[in-house]
C-alpha cells in the first residue's frame, strides 16, 4: 500500500465515522484534508460518492428510525434552493459569504448550548420544512453545507440521536445522488474517482458500524451537545477559509 493510498483511506474512514455518527459533517473533514495531495476535481465527487454509499446504507439499515414525511419535503425544498445557491457560488463574493455563515453558525450553536429554548414542534411544519430545507439547498448547492439547517429542524422536532442520524440519511440520499448526477454531467465522475472509491469501501464499512454504535451510546442531551461543537467547528473551518 503506497502513502497516498493509505493517507485517504485514513482520512475517509475518519470522515464516515463523523458522518455515521452524528448525521452530517464527513465533507468537512473529507475535502479539506483531500486535496492537501489530491485534486479538488478528485475529492469533491469522491466525498460524494462516499456520502450516497453512507446513506444507503443506513438508510436500509436504520429505516425505522427515520422520518419519512419529514426527510421528503427537506428534500423537494432542498432542491428549489439549490439553485440559488448556485447562483451564490458563481456570483457571490465566496470570502464574504463563508465569513458571514461562519459567524452566524457559531453564534447560533453557542446560544443553543448556552440557553435551552421551550420552542419545539410536536409535528412536521410546512413553514420551518421550507425555511430549513431551502436553505439546506442553498448553503449544499454552495459550499456543501446542507448540515447546518437540517440541525436547526430537528432540533425544533425534537429528534432522538437514532432518529436524527437516520433522517438525515434518507435526506442526503436522494440529494448526494442528484449532485454525482450534476457530476457525471460535468465530466468530474473520471475512472480516478471510481477507483479511489472502491479501494476506501474496506474503511467505510467498519466506521459506519462503529459510528452507528458510538451512536446509539449517546444520549440525546449530551448528542445536541456534540452537534453544536461540531457546528462551532465548521464555522470556524468557514471563517478560516475567509481569511486564508
Amino acid at each position: 500500500m503506497s502513502l497516498l493510498t493509505f493517507y485517504v483511506l485514513a482520512i475517509v474512514f475518519i470522515a464516515t465515522l463523523v458522518r455515521s455518527t452524528f448525521g452530517f459533517g464527513e465533507s468537512l473533514v473529507a475535502v479539506p484534508l483531500l486535496v492537501l495531495l489530491i485534486p479538488i476535481e478528485i475529492a469533491v465527487p469522491l466525498s460524494v460518492l462516499i456520502s450516497i454509499l453512507i446513506a444507503a446504507f443506513v438508510v436500509v439499515q436504520d429505516r425505522k428510525q427515520i422520518h419519512f414525511n419529514s426527510a421528503k419535503w427537506l428534500v423537494i425544498f432542498a432542491a428549489l434552493g439549490i439553485p440559488f445557491g448556485l447562483l451564490l457560488l458563481i456570483y457571490g463574493n465566496e470570502n464574504l459569504t463563508k465569513l458571514v455563515l461562519g459567524i452566524l453558525i457559531i453564534l447560533y450553536s453557542i446560544y443553543s448550548l448556552l440557553y435551552k429554548s421551550n420552542f419545539r414542534l410536536e409535528t412536521d411544519h410546512k413553514y420551518w420544512l421550507f425555511l430549513c430545507g431551502f436553505f439546506s439547498g442553498v448553503f449544499g448547492g454552495a459550499y456543501g453545507l446542507n448540515g447546518p439547517p437540517l440541525v436547526i429542524y430537528g432540533n425544533m422536532r425534537n429528534w432522538t440521536a437514532k432518529h436524527f442520524r437516520a433522517t438525515l440519511q434518507a435526506y442526503f440520499l436522494p440529494a448526494s445522488t442528484l449532485a454525482m448526477f450534476g457530476y457525471w454531467y460535468q465530466g468530474l465522475w473520471i475512472s480516478t474517482v471510481t477507483y479511489y472509491f472502491l479501494i476506501s469501501i474496506p474503511a467505510i464499512i467498519p466506521a459506519i458500524l462503529l459510528g452507528r454504535y458510538f451512536n446509539h451510546q449517546l444520549k440525546d442531551g449530551v448528542f445536541l451537545k456534540y452537534v453544536y461543537l461540531g457546528l462551532i467547528g465548521v464555522g470556524i473551518v468557514l471563517l478560516g477559509q475567509s481569511f486564508f
